[in-house]
């Protein structure tokens, strides 16, 4: 996250450095009064980018290493930049009616005001860190909570999946259920015919054995006692 905090300041840098880096070619423009509010303006605009180039050291320091290099160098040119941009407004102003005096009364006053200014800028800046916390602090509770809602859901679909299978398995056994309960009512049937089968042998069978008998006793009849 500090290399994204990196990009923020670097974009207010840059905004500060391209209001800057006109103040020097409008100086010898100017009236002294003008030279005066102009001076007391870059001043303070020198003072909030001075502010943020310390607030990204800041950020270099606790940024992963393999961010370092590049942010490390780009401060440097941040700061040659700004330091030539200071040369450039102290040569401008020297000798269009500034005495010594009045640049170090007005450079007094400015300093005063850098002071105010960098307080604002240190509050500003608190508020921003801390906002940034919280939007980090949010973005982890969310993921935790997608991290915590995809193992649900992979559960989930791991019930639904094993529920599946073990309806299969409950459809193949009722599927056997069905299957046995029909071969025994063919057992059944085919058990009633049998036995109807037996009982008509056997009636067959005592009606021949009665018919024997009966034939028998006739002959014995016939042989023994018919003279």
């Amino acid at each position: 996250m500090s290399s994204e905090e990196f990009e923020k300041l670097q974009e207010i840098y840059k905004s500060l450095y391209e209001e800057l880096k006109l103040m020097p070619d409008r100086a010898p423009t100017c009236n002294a009064e003008e030279r005066k509010r102009l001076l007391r303006t870059f001043d303070e605009r020198h003072g909030e980018a001075d502010e943020v180039l310390q607030g990204m050291e800041e950020e270099l320091r606790a940024a992963p290493s393999s961010y370092r290099n590049l942010m490390s160098t780009k401060l440097r040119m941040y700061r040659r930049d700004l330091n030539k941009l200071q040369r450039d407004m102290k040569s401008s102003t020297t000798g269009f009616g500034l005495s010594s005096s009045t640049v170090e009364g007005s450079h007094h006053g400015i300093y005063s005001s850098q002071n105010q200014q960098s307080t604002h800028l240190q509050s500003q800046r608190a508020l921003l860190l801390q906002g940034t916390d919280s939007l980090n602090n949010a973005s982890l509770s969310i993921e935790r909570s997608q991290r915590i809602a995809a193992e649900t859901e992979h559960i989930g679909n791991d019930i639904i999946e094993e529920l599946g299978g073990q309806r299969e398995q409950l459809d193949r056994t009722r599927n056997r259920l069905v299957d046995t309960g029909e071969n025994l009512s063919r057992s059944r049937k085919v058990l009633r015919a049998m036995s109807r089968r037996l009982v008509t042998n056997k009636l067959l069978l005592g009606v021949i054995i009665l018919m024997e008998l009966a034939i028998l006793g006739a002959v014995i009849y016939l042989k023994f006692f018919r003279r």
